[in-house]
């Protein structure tokens, strides 16, 4: 929920990651699992938290996953 725009899907669990790709806002994402990378402040607040979606990674602060905190298991 980006309140527009798309979000950016990043090679790497980090806002100076490569983009390998956006989702449209609204879109449902499945999550494979998380990772803990550099702090972004979104809709759902501030975390490190990122969550792979089978491209790459989004930052959990823009995703609703009806729950603070991780949700899926720790990425290697």
């Amino acid at each position: 929920n980006t309140a527009g725009p798309s979000l950016t899907i990043r090679a790497t669990p980090s806002t100076g990651g490569t983009s390998v790709g956006s989702v449209a806002d609204g879109a449902k994402v499945t999550i494979t699992c998380q990772k803990h990378g550099s702090q972004v402040t979104g809709t759902y607040g501030t975390t490190t938290l990122w969550d792979f979606i089978g491209k790459g990674y989004v930052s959990d602060a823009y995703v609703n996953t009806g729950a603070d905190g991780q949700i899926a298991p720790t990425c290697n």
